[in-house]
């Protein structure tokens, strides 16, 4: 097709600096320049995702290393020394973290705790001087998101969200097909993002005051999925509630659907689930389908286009991300997912409740 770029031709503009319409350039962050200082991170909140991504993402990293922890259960702290090399005196609680600003060896603090507890922990550490990644979605609400926005340039320190996909190559695909319009306009999305939730009937992620339910844990890939396929932000939303009735629900939604108009007439359908499982983006474009299926996993990611199967290499996201952000310190320049993506994200969301809860089109 004339107007279809070659993935060579592509990563070749990149090399030589020609601007392209995404959110991110595509596959940017294997071209991160070596620097002499790596950058200190602290991780606040040693659950599933700090133990099982993130720290061993830490150990790939050509920016930045694990250089301390925060932890409300002491008993973690002993297999974190012994795992990671961290010094008694780069270990904090919830109580002394604030001590963490006389602290050299950190440089970033990254909030890995559940949604509610961001905004505090985003603000304490860039009164800190601590430049922060805050895990996604980025707080429970709008005014939240705007007080860490607030804070951090109060402070003069960088707030990035933890938004892996920007950092994934076929992620980055649907960018550039979509953005650049590659197969055409995009007439319809579609995506899904769920899982069967069988864990912890106490955990956070079934109590509403702490962030939890499918649409703040799951769903923010799939908002996120259409909003960096079109670079456009959705104008209105219709959404609906399911529930089986099941009481492990009683407090989170259980499935919600929903429909955005995005400007010049595109609708997308989405959907998320705590009894479903799946993740996908199918674009419907004038000249063909392109998606993903899995899209939105830490590994395994697949597509498909017109032209054929996308052929892109497996990547350690969370290494990726981290190494860019670190970057983006030590060059003072602006993080690809800042605190501002967060905060839109967050509008959407609360347009889907405001839909769920009247049973009306909501303006976003």
């Amino acid at each position: 097709m004339k107007n279809l770029d070659s993935r060579r031709t592509f990563i070749k503009k990149l090399s030589t600096g020609v601007g392209v319409a995404a959110f991110a350039p595509f596959l940017s962050s294997f071209f991160i320049p070596n620097v002499q200082k790596k950058l200190g991170i602290a991780l606040v909140g040693l659950g599933g995702y700090s133990r099982g991504q993130l720290a061993p993402a830490l150990l790939e990293t050509q920016n930045c290393y694990l250089a301390g922890i925060v932890t409300g259960t002491p008993s973690k702290i002993p297999d974190w020394q012994a795992r990671y090399n961290i010094p008694d005196k780069n270990c904090y609680n919830y109580e002394n973290f604030d001590t963490i600003a006389s602290n050299p060896d950190i440089d970033i603090v990254y909030v890995v705790l559940p949604p509610s507890m961001h905004k505090e922990y985003t603000i304490r550490a860039a009164k800190a001087g601590k430049h922060v990644i805050c895990e996604k979605p980025m707080a429970i609400s709008v005014e939240e998101c705007e007080e860490m926005i607030a804070a951090c340039k109060k402070a003069k320190r960088m707030l990035s969200i933890g938004y892996r996909l920007h950092f994934e190559p076929h992620n980055q695909e649907m960018m550039r097909l979509g953005q650049q319009q590659i197969y055409g306009k995009p007439q319809h999305i579609d995506s899904f993002n769920g899982f069967r939730y069988g864990g912890d009937p106490n955990a956070w992620r079934l109590k509403k005051a702490y962030g939890g339910g499918p649409l703040m844990d799951m769903g923010v890939y799939s908002i996120q999925g259409m909003r960096y396929t079109t670079g456009q932000e959705p104008l209105y939303v219709t959404a609906k509630e399911e529930k089986s009735g099941n009481p492990l629900f009683s407090e989170v939604e259980e499935t919600i659907n929903w429909e955005f108009e995005f400007p010049g007439g595109l609708k997308a359908t989405g959907a998320t689930s705590f009894t479903k499982s799946g993740g996908y983006l199918k674009v419907q474009a004038e000249k063909g389908v392109f998606e993903l299926q899995p899209a939105f996993s830490y590994r395994g990611i697949k597509g498909k286009t017109p032209a054929g199967e996308m052929n892109f290499p497996s990547v350690y996201q969370q290494a990726l991300q981290m190494d860019d952000f670190a970057q983006c310190v030590l060059q003072n320049k602006p993080s690809r997912v800042p605190g501002e993506m967060g905060l839109k994200d967050i509008k959407v969301v609360e347009a889907i409740f405001r839909s769920v809860k009247s049973g009306k089109r909501e303006k976003v």
